[in-house]
């Protein structure tokens, strides 16, 4: 069965993004992209939500801009055909190889693990992933901790009604400082 993993640049105070919607801190380094590049080589399906969707547009049609380097256009032909899922009450209508679904999250993802198909299936954005952690849906969390104190604004962990143990499964330092936390969750 295919699991559900929820990746994302953090601050070490815990937020995606800053109280003032900025998330200026979080792009990173070559290490790092190439890190995150080999990360989505694993996905099979990405969900989103309309904020990060829309975020997100732009790599749709990135391989158009010729001041892209090589590494930027490599995620791109990587993201562009990628199966995206995008959860939205507003949206109209998608681009590119996305679908739009307006609920029925739990059955969504239930019917996402029992295809046959390889890769993970993947949690874009706090609000969908806390959603998706009410449900206890999530398998792995994965944190990139920028060294960096935001100070209030989107948190990256849900927060539970419940207690959510983890198993630490690999750590990972970068030369920017940048700390990576990949943690099962112990079912």
């Amino acid at each position: 069965m295919r699991r559900v993993t929820y990746s994302m640049g953090v601050s070490l105070d815990g937020y995606i993004v800053g109280p003032d919607g900025d998330f200026g801190w979080t792009p990173p380094d070559e290490e790092v992209f190439r890190f995150v590049t080999d990360e989505i080589r694993e996905v099979g399906v990405y969900l989103l939500g309309r904020r990060l969707y829309e975020t997100m547009l732009y790599w749709e049609t990135a391989d158009q801009d010729p001041s892209l380097d090589d590494s930027m256009l490599e995620w791109a032909a990587i993201w562009k055909p990628l199966p995206k899922v995008v959860f939205s009450t507003t949206l109209p209508a998608v681009q590119g190889n996305a679908r739009l679904v307006s609920g029925g999250l739990a059955e969504e993802i239930e019917r996402l693990r029992a295809e046959p198909g390889e890769g993970d299936i993947a949690i874009g954005g706090a609000t969908l992933a806390a959603e998706v952690a009410a449900l206890d849906l999530i398998d792995e969390y994965r944190a990139r901790v920028y060294p960096v104190l935001v100070g209030g604004g989107i948190p990256f962990f849900p927060q539970h009604e419940r207690r959510v143990d983890l198993e630490l499964v690999e750590t990972r330092t970068f030369s920017s400082g940048v700390v990576y936390l990949r943690y099962r969750v112990v079912r």
